[in-house]
């Protein structure tokens, strides 16, 4: 996929799998705002709103964790942790920066750089001691969705 300066909601709807009222919603409960907002024309309407690659890349993300079962409140509280406890938004830590996350389908955890860990919805400040390995976890990263394609049927018809 070639990046574009900026995405319709029609164009992140297709690529994420939200629908735009949840774009809509997201944006009018300051869950994620769009780079240029919709505003009213001249001749009465609205223009759409338009997302940058970075918002493109949270909203990828952040789709994935609604599907896996995550609240609007829990990514609320993800955005909000990663800004006021890391000072970072959510593209640094699924694109491979200072933080890392993870999740075991029920949490979201950061890894930092110098390898100490965090359950970011329950207790960000206090690091977690981690035992084994991390084989139960899956690092979260942006993926496009992309639609299963249904073969087409043909019509059989007979000729009398």
């Amino acid at each position: 996929m070639r990046l574009k300066k900026t995405y319709s909601s029609r164009e992140v709807a297709a690529l994420t799998g939200l629908s735009a009222r949840q774009l809509q919603w997201w944006d009018t409960h300051d869950l994620v705002s769009p780079a240029v907002a919709s505003h009213r024309t001249e001749a009465g309407g609205f223009t759409e709103r338009r997302y940058s690659p970075v918002d493109l890349y949270e909203l990828l993300a952040l789709a994935d964790l609604r599907r896996r079962g995550f609240s609007v409140g829990k990514l609320r509280r993800l955005l909000a942790t990663l800004g006021e406890r890391f000072g970072i938004r959510l593209f640094e830590a699924i694109g491979g920066g200072e933080v890392t996350l993870f999740t075991d389908g029920g949490e979201i955890y950061a890894r930092t750089a110098a390898g100490q860990f965090f359950n970011l919805l329950r207790d960000p400040e206090q690091p977690l001691l981690v035992l084994g390995e991390e084989g139960a976890l899956r690092e979260l990263k942006s993926r496009i969705r992309t639609r299963r394609r249904r073969p087409h049927r043909q019509a059989i018809t007979e000729s009398t």
